[in-house]
């Protein structure tokens, strides 16, 4: 099995090459696919990772999501405990602010508690995939633990740049693989 660190390695490093105007264009084109797929359309309450560094540029999509009527969700990490807390954003500007490792989350003055239960769809994060929407995470397990809590239907949809696409990914029996991936070229239903 390849070592998912020297992998993680490899792919954030192509993907920091990346000009932040390559990640801005390649995130309004992935954001257009995302708005578009049925599964986003027909959920009400959608959650979303918000993006750290460049990453899709998941922040500049809240407020899109927010004005066509979707309830938006995002995680705030609670690190001793190895979970997240599920809130809902009504504002991106005065609901977010940097969390753990800097990576943006809800304020803890702003929490607007949600039950997993409620979730009809989820942006998913992650350092690379492949076609059969097997997923290698930051290292953390947080969303591992959390795809656990959700119920089984809800569509898991990867939002990712072309690069972060490898051939084939190493995975663990408690992995759990996304069931669409959407990057700036394409759109992958990994559930056929």
């Amino acid at each position: 099995m390849t070592d998912k660190k020297l992998i993680r390695k490899e792919v954030l490093t192509r993907r920091d090459l990346l000009s932040w105007d390559e990640v801005r264009a390649h995130s309004r084109q992935i954001a257009l696919q995302l708005y578009s797929l049925p599964e986003f359309v027909q959920a009400a309450t959608v959650m979303f990772f918000l993006n750290f560094n460049k990453e899709v540029q998941t922040l500049e999509m809240v407020p899109a999501a927010l004005a066509c009527g979707k309830r938006v969700v995002a995680p705030k990490t609670v690190h001793r405990e190895r979970r997240m807390i599920l809130s809902e954003i009504l504002n991106i500007d005065e609901d977010v602010a940097p969390g753990l490792w800097g990576i943006p989350e809800p304020k803890p003055d702003k929490i607007r508690p949600v039950d997993v239960s409620d979730i009809d769809f989820v942006l998913v994060p992650g350092v690379a995939f492949d076609e059969k929407g097997n997923r290698l995470g930051y290292g953390g397990g947080y969303y591992d633990r959390f795809f656990e809590e959700l119920r089984a239907c809800v569509p898991l949809v990867a939002a990712t740049f072309e690069l972060q696409i490898l051939p084939g990914i190493p995975v663990a029996s408690w992995d759990r693989r996304v069931d669409i991936v959407i990057t700036e070229k394409r759109i992958i239903d990994c559930r056929r």
